[in-house]
């Protein structure tokens, strides 16, 4: 019993760091993409074509 705890414990330390590994490039795939969404948003033929989308369906 107590070597298959031991063996459980261990497994769960050794994939602490993996955790760790993969909430970092999830945060950093986020960033990514709201950097490019900025981006895309940010110009003027996109923002304009957002502006009318809005526009138009507020004046219904």
């Amino acid at each position: 019993m107590n070597s298959t705890l031991s063996r459980l414990r261990e497994g769960l330390d050794e994939e602490q760091g993996s955790t760790t590994a993969e909430f970092a490039m999830v945060t950093l795939a986020a960033v990514a993409f709201a950097g490019l969404l900025i981006s895309i948003l940010s110009s003027g033929d996109v923002r304009g074509m957002l502006m009318g989308l809005i526009s138009k369906a507020l004046s219904l």
